[in-house]
């Protein structure tokens, strides 16, 4: 291969990578205001399920006790204070 074929396609590769990694940058800011799963805020605790197919999870809930479960539907479900909740996640179930 010609050293020009060579830079020609290092830069090829070079652009597609930054554009690729601009793409991830710009998509990353909206999804973060509400990250999929267990997330919480300064005073609540929250579990995003996201989802394309409307199906409904059961989640365990880490609420200092014996832990709780609750079913889910798709999007945003307030699970209580944050001071109250110290995590949940999917348990593998539908309901």
């Amino acid at each position: 291969m010609s050293p020009r074929r060579i830079v020609t396609s290092a830069l090829a590769s070079l652009a597609l990578a930054l554009a690729s990694a601009g793409a991830v940058t710009l998509s990353a800011g909206p999804a973060a205001a509400n990250p999929c799963g267990f997330y919480e805020t300064a005073s609540d605790a929250y579990y995003n399920h996201c989802t394309s197919d409307g199906s409904h999870i059961v989640i365990e809930i880490d609420d200092w006790g014996p832990n709780s479960e609750q079913c889910v539907g798709p999007g945003v479900t307030w699970i209580g204070s944050s001071s109250d909740i110290d995590g949940a996640w999917y348990t593998g179930r539908t309901c």
